[in-house]
């Protein structure tokens, strides 16, 4: 379980810088900015979190794969783009609300295990998920995905709500992860494919 739980965070970093990646390509910055961009947007939110929790090192530190892993799927996101078409958005999404389901589980555990309580290993779960894609969008300039479109840290929140209570039950800790995650999954995907979001705030002017 532990293997499969790291090779499916190998994954999501990936596919945060993809997306970083993208950003970047989208501002026009060079290969190294490239480079910074992806690897902030794969590791940031796992770094805010062992910052936060006092885990030291933090675990790109310690493990070198995941540095790794991120700069290649940065520069073979350059390179696909260049050498053959822009990348399927679709696909991306999908692949994204996967990553974002497996990093929502994994920094509520780690909460977990550092004795937290419930309410904090929840918010510990949604920084690990999307802390890296907020730093991306505040370099490049943009408003956070997660205050502007369908529904992103809602699904968080649920899928580690999920987790938690879910832990309280006899269940095996394989079918915990994998149920706490479809909960982040379809979600987000219900999200996409039906355009929900949240009300949102217009300041009318009253003169």
């Amino acid at each position: 379980m532990e293997q499969l739980f790291y090779l499916s965070d190998l994954f999501g970093v990936a596919v945060f810088a993809i997306t970083g990646a993208l950003m970047a390509g989208r501002k026009s910055m060079d290969l190294f900015g490239v480079l910074v961009i992806a690897i902030i947007t794969a590791l940031g939110g796992g770094t805010l979190r062992d910052v936060i929790l006092g885990n030291h090192p933090v675990s790109w530190i310690r493990d070198d794969t995941y540095i790794l892993i991120a700069s290649l799927a940065a520069v073979g996101t350059v390179l696909w783009v260049r050498l053959t078409r822009p990348i399927n958005e679709t696909g991306l999404l999908l692949a994204d609300a996967f990553g974002l389901a497996v990093f929502t589980v994994y920094g509520t555990q780690v909460a977990l295990q550092n004795g937290l309580e419930p309410g904090t290993a929840v918010i510990m779960g949604v920084i690990t998920a999307v802390g890296g894609g907020v730093l991306r969008d505040i370099i490049c300039n943009e408003v956070p995905l997660i205050f502007q479109k369908e529904i992103y840290a809602i699904a968080c929140i649920a899928g580690s709500l999920a987790f938690i209570g879910l832990g309280q039950v006899a269940m095996p800790g394989w079918l915990v992860t994998t149920v706490s995650m479809l909960v982040v999954l379809l979600i987000r995907l219900a999200a996409i494919h039906w355009r929900l979001s949240l009300p949102r705030f217009h300041l009318l002017d009253r003169d």
